[in-house]
C-alpha cells in the first residue's frame, strides 16, 4: 500500500481520483443492481407484460419487446452486481452502456423525452466510468489482476 502524505490527496489509501471513481462506480452498480432485483422480485413476466403494453402504440412490435423485457431484469442485476463489486468492470460497463443504448432507442420511439433525458444521464455515467477506468483501484478486478503477479515473482 502506498504511504500517503498529507498534501498528496489520499483518502483511505486511495488518491482523490480513485476514491471518486469508487464512489461513482459503487453507487451506479447499486442503483442498476436494484433496478434488476426489484423487477425480478415483482416478477419478470409482470414486468415484460407492462413493457409490452407500454409499447403497443410504438413502432416496435411486441414480438421484439417481450424477449428484451424478459432479459432486461437479469441483465441489470448481473451488470449492477459486477459494477458494484468492481469485477470485470470494463466489460460490465460496456454491457451496461449497450443496455442504455437499447433503452434510449425504445424510449425515443415512444417519444418520452423526459425519461430519455434521465437515461442520457446514465449513459454519461457509464461513459465517464469507462473513460476513467484507470482510477478503478478499489475493486475485485485489482485483486484478480494482481494475484498472478504476486505469485510469479522471479528470484533475484
Amino acid at each position: 500500500m502506498r504511504t500517503p502524505s498529507p498534501e498528496s490527496g489520499h483518502l483511505f489509501g486511495l488518491t482523490d481520483g480513485e476514491a471518486g471513481y469508487a464512489l461513482l462506480r459503487i453507487t451506479l452498480g447499486l442503483n442498476i443492481l436494484l433496478h434488476g432485483v426489484v423487477r425480478l422480485v415483482g416478477g419478470p413476466g409482470a414486468f415484460a407484460d407492462g413493457l409490452v403494453k407500454a409499447f403497443e402504440t410504438s413502432l416496435l412490435p411486441g414480438a421484439l419487446v417481450r424477449p428484451f423485457a424478459w432479459v432486461l431484469p437479469f441483465a441489470e442485476t448481473a451488470v449492477g452486481a459486477l459494477v458494484l463489486v468492481g469485477l470485470l468492470t470494463r466489460q460490465a460497463l460496456a454491457v451496461g452502456g449497450l443496455l442504455m443504448l437499447a433503452l434510449v432507442f425504445g424510449t425515443a420511439l415512444r417519444s418520452e423525452w423526459e425519461m430519455l433525458s434521465v437515461q442520457m444521464l446514465y449513459v454519461g455515467l457509464y461513459a465517464a466510468l469507462l473513460g476513467t477506468a484507470r482510477f478503478n483501484a478499489l475493486a475485485l478486478d485489482r485483486l484478480r489482476l494482481s494475484a498472478p503477479a504476486a505469485t510469479t515473482r522471479s528470484a533475484p
